[in-house]
């Protein structure tokens, strides 16, 4: 932005970008996503043979695709690249829909119980699995819950990825999906 203004989703990106950095070497790469794959898999208790271990990699590797075909197909990138990448593939919907395709294979290996809600033990997974242990994180469960059942639903959890992707505000329960976000 030129006029010095602050880029809310370019911050949001950049703190995804650090948390899908699971080798700290300033780069994410197809690596980064299979760490947090087995973070995943792992955290929850599911065997790679599962159906939902397979749903999640597919996902993931059509996700990882996306972003190499809206930075000319380098297969390493950099924090502003992930920004970019990010950012064209949430803007273009004609081959993939960034925002509702990974968000429903995670809900689908987060709900361990199978009774399509998330509750709070399994979110807890979810943040652990992507190295977030700020208990503001955790605390946000609350405000995502937004029928105040205690759970999670399909529909809450794919909301508030859609808004992380999407909704210039840094503050909200969305935004803050993945821990305190430093402007």
């Amino acid at each position: 932005m030129t006029d010095g203004a602050v880029d809310p989703i370019a911050v949001k990106l950049g703190h995804l970008f650090g948390a899908s950095d699971t080798d700290g070497d300033g780069l994410v790469d197809w690596n980064d996503y299979e760490r947090l794959i087995s973070r995943y898999l792992d955290g929850y208790g599911i065997a790679a043979e599962d159906d939902r271990a397979h749903a999640l990699r597919a996902a993931y590797q059509r996700y990882w695709s996306e972003l190499l075909r809206h930075v000319n197909g380098v297969d390493r990138l950099s924090k502003e690249q992930f920004v970019a990448g990010n950012k064209a593939a949430g803007a273009d919907t004609s081959q993939f829909t960034m925002a509702s395709v990974v968000p429903q294979a995670i809900f689908d290996v987060m709900d361990t119980d199978g009774d399509d809600a998330i509750s709070k033990p399994e979110y807890k997974v979810f943040l652990e699995a992507w190295g977030v242990s700020d208990l503001e994180a955790l605390n946000v469960f609350l405000e995502l819950d937004t029928d105040d059942d205690g759970r999670i639903s399909r529909d809450e959890f794919i909301g508030a990825i859609r808004d992380f992707f999407t909704s210039p505000e840094l503050d909200s329960p969305a935004s803050l999906f993945f821990g305190h976000i430093e402007r």
